[in-house]
């Protein structure tokens, strides 16, 4: 009886401290119980399908300091569910990364908050979002707020609070050798709750892909609960390369009870949201159409 109740209470600790959530078909099903915001209409992620994709020659995703290295110290966070890298906005010493343009609101910018990855078990799944019908390895998720809303937990209350750009990942024999100071890291963190100091430093532009002209985006809200629908989604279809052996380094750690790995959401109704694809070559459009697209007019929903 003693070790029955020590282990409920071990148990309850667990999912307390790990955020109260997991990814088997039976949590996620119950996600919405505890996070209202995960039944909503406007989830994520969804499937994406560049034939039902509209195309539209939408202005560039204009990312500034991408190729700076990430100032200030970088924290590397085991948090149960995945792998999150963060900077203390007490150790800032100059702007982060930031974006604007795309579909972004006019005149507004998004500063780097962190990022994050989604992998699998096997190499047939992990990423969250699927394109064309195929499911990546694994998908990594760079979160940017909206430089107006001074919080992140201030952000999420707002449909315009942040913008995530996702990034898929591509399996090869050879190393990705951008990636080490990420994957040199991840022993120190193999534990559940660990967070250690990186000890080198690397630019967002070396872990997304070279061509970011084309993109998808579309509205939709975390993929973890609380589930907040304050997301413009950005979604690269071009991977990133990355090895079998470097794969493997993101399924040695741990979520506490298992192998942290498969920690992606199942796949959410798109309902009538509009996915915009940017698209500008002449099959589709040519220059006139990009002069006079009003994209202040553009509706992220069918009527």
């Amino acid at each position: 009886m003693h070790y029955l109740i020590l282990t409920a209470a071990l148990f309850a600790i667990l999912q307390f401290v790990n955020g109260n959530f997991g990814y088997s078909p039976r949590h996620q099903h119950t996600w919405a119980k505890e996070h209202k915001h995960c039944s909503g209409e406007w989830q994520s992620p969804i499937a994406l399908s560049s034939a039902r994709a509209v195309p539209l020659p939408l202005p560039a995703l204009e990312m500034i300091s991408f190729h700076n290295l990430l100032s200030g110290p970088i924290n590397v966070t085991n948090n149960g569910h995945s792998v999150a890298l963060s900077i203390p906005k007490a150790h800032l010493e100059e702007r982060l990364p930031h974006v604007f343009g795309a579909l972004l609101n006019k005149g507004q910018n998004y500063e780097f908050e962190g990022l994050h990855f989604h992998w699998g078990m096997k190499n047939n799944r992990g990423s969250e979002h699927i394109l064309n019908g195929v499911r990546y390895p694994m998908e990594m998720h760079i979160i940017l707020r909206n430089v107006k809303y001074p919080k992140y937990d201030e952000a999420v209350q707002y449909k315009d609070g942040l913008t995530v750009l996702g990034i898929f990942f591509q399996l090869q024999e050879e190393d990705n050798e951008k990636f080490d100071p990420i994957l040199r890291t991840l022993p120190n963190v193999q534990w559940v709750n660990s967070v250690v100091r990186m000890n080198a430093s690397f630019t967002l532009a070396s872990v997304i892909p070279e061509d970011t002209d084309i993109f998808y985006t579309y509205k939709g809200s975390l993929t973890t609960p609380p589930c907040n629908e304050a997301v413009v989604w950005i979604i690269f279809p071009t991977p990133v390369q990355i090895s079998f052996r470097q794969m493997s380094k993101f399924r040695m750690l741990s979520n506490g009870e298992d192998v942290l790995a498969d920690n992606y959401r199942r796949l959410q109704d798109i309902r009538n949201r509009k996915v915009y694809v940017r698209r500008l070559d002449s099959r589709h459009m040519n220059y006139e159409d990009a002069i006079n697209l009003d994209i202040e007019q553009l509706e992220w929903i069918w009527r």
